[in-house]
């Protein structure tokens, strides 16, 4: 038997995803565990890159026109009653204020006091919030469209939590629009999944599929709900953005109205959309490996680190400020809208455990910088995209001019392999025995990664959507569009439904999701 790999994380993706997805964001120092249940404290890495997937949207939102704005966390209760299915959608998440301060009780202890004429509940989404000040903005066609956008923190309460993937406080933006006519509403909506499609894939390098929600999987309130579903490596789908259509349904029920050209009271037309910090684990899950995390070079807090190699002391000197004036340097090309970020890591610990620690972290590039490397002006080059074995001398001119280029090799690099890794694992299936046995692990107790997107025939059924969650736990994460469809290798042919045998005019992605 040959030798055992040894990995920086244990265990393994083939080992235990789930598990494994908690180490890589432990040891890439993303973000861990907080007093309060359910919440997590985001650590200066993870927040970094939240702040970089911020800046890439926030350019994207206002060269569509969105301006932000920010809105109260405090909802008032008869704001969600306003709007039925909306509320029945949520109640079951909302944390809920009812008083307003604290006392000591005898026992020293303290206790809510001052109730609340009316109970507040802490933002879940703000739909209600946002459409109350719509009302009042909104008078005259002339005042549409309206194109908002908030950055801010949700609580929905959840009881079983992971790391960015699930939380019950999260960091999310929503956006949020209001249209003279529906055409516009409509447009408006198909836009920003069009946005946030060209954000994971020319930011992120993570390949997804657009498309629109059953009535089943719908917004709670929406007219039309539309996503974005990436395949993770575990072969489960994650929900990476929603845009939904809203009709008037929230006009009505928030009074958001205006003169029309001919002077007729009309309802406006509104859309919401967002994406949040679950984006962040989507990164984690699409890009990483059994050593640790790999961020794609767009969004990476720091493009490089410098990796001093001192063995003496008396050359300490001469290497930092070689590395100094190296980061100098490279500080001042322009990557991708930004200038690039460049670490100098020169705190003494063994040499073999700095490097780890980058690796761990996912940097794209390291460089090992030592008297011998600064006798011939070169550096020790070592890529995330590649073996961590796998590094190479290269001219410092050489590596400078070439940069960029080398950058961009590893964001497509991952993208490719993300696009190879979801088309290995994407099946057209036309036989209920067939999906049966492709969603079903062979392993009892401890299941092994399996299954894939399905790309089968549906009749729109809710009932056959129930059958297979709750025989197998997989649900239609969309009904991908056109374009979308013909690149998974669908014809757009009619067919039966895969479960019922009912006539289907099109296939739709089944699999299992987060």
């Amino acid at each position: 038997m040959g030798k055992q790999a040894q990995h920086a994380i244990s265990p393994t993706r083939q080992e235990d995803y789930p598990e494994w997805y908690q180490q890589v964001v432990r040891a890439a120092d993303l973000a861990e565990t907080s007093p309060v249940r359910g919440c997590m404290i985001v650590k200066p890495w993870g927040y970094g890159l939240w702040e970089n997937f911020q800046r890439a949207l926030d350019g994207m939102f206002k060269a569509t026109g969105h301006k932000n704005a920010y809105f109260p966390l405090f909802i008032p209760l008869s704001f969600l009653e306003k709007e039925a299915a909306h509320v029945e959608g949520f109640a079951k998440e909302c944390a809920v204020v009812t008083h307003h301060r604290l006392e000591a009780d005898g026992t020293g202890r303290l206790v809510p006091t001052g109730e609340l004429e009316e109970p507040l509940v802490v933002r879940p989404t703000s739909e209600t919030i946002i459409g109350a000040a719509f009302a009042k903005w909104v008078q005259s066609y002339r005042d549409l469209p309206l194109l908002i956008n908030q950055w801010a923190n949700v609580v929905r309460w959840e009881m079983r939590t992971r790391l960015f993937l699930r939380t019950t406080e999260f960091l999310w933006q929503e956006g949020h629009t209001a249209h003279a006519t529906a055409e516009e509403a409509h447009v408006e909506t198909a836009k920003m999944l069009d946005v946030y499609a060209d954000f994971a894939e020319n930011w992120m390098a993570m390949p997804v599929v657009r498309g629109e929600k059953t009535a089943a999987e719908r917004f709670p309130g929406a007219v039309n709900t539309f996503s974005i579903e990436a395949m993770m490596q575990d072969r489960k789908a994650l929900q990476a953005g929603t845009s939904h259509f809203l009709g008037q349904n929230f006009a009505k029920a928030a009074e958001i109205k205006f003169l029309g050209p001919e002077g007729r009271e009309e309802y406006a037309w509104t859309t919401s959309w967002g994406v949040s910090t679950r984006l962040v684990g989507a990164l984690v899950m699409t890009h990483s490996d059994d050593d640790g995390m790999i961020i794609p070079p767009k969004l990476a807090p720091a493009q490089i680190v410098l990796l001093p190699v001192i063995q003496k002391e008396d050359v300490r000197a001469q290497v930092l400020e070689y590395c100094a004036n190296l980061k100098r340097e490279l500080e001042s090309v322009a990557y991708h809208g930004r200038q690039l970020v460049v670490e100098i890591d020169d705190r003494e610990v063994r040499g073999g455990g700095k490097v780890w620690e980058w690796i761990k972290r996912g940097v794209p590039i390291r460089l090992e910088i030592g008297p011998r490397d600064i006798e011939k002006d070169s550096v020790f080059m070592g890529r995330r995209d590649r073996s961590h074995k796998d590094r190479v001398g290269v001219s410092r001119s050489e590596f400078v001019a070439t940069i960029t280029k080398t950058l961009d090799e590893i964001q497509q690099t991952l993208y490719e392999r993300a696009v190879a890794f979801r088309r290995e694992n994407t099946r057209q299936i036309a036989s209920k025995d067939e999906f049966y046995a492709f969603f079903t692990p062979t392993a009892g107790q401890k299941p092994e990664i399996h299954g894939g997107f399905a790309l089968c025939h549906f009749s729109g059924d809710e009932a056959v959507e129930e059958q297979v969650k709750a025989d197998l736990n997989v649900t239609v994460r969309n009904i991908p569009v056109a374009e979308d469809a013909q690149k998974l290798g669908c014809d757009g042919s009619p067919g039966t439904c895969v479960i019922s045998g009912a006539p289907s005019t099109r296939r739709v992605i089944f699999a299992k999701a987060y």
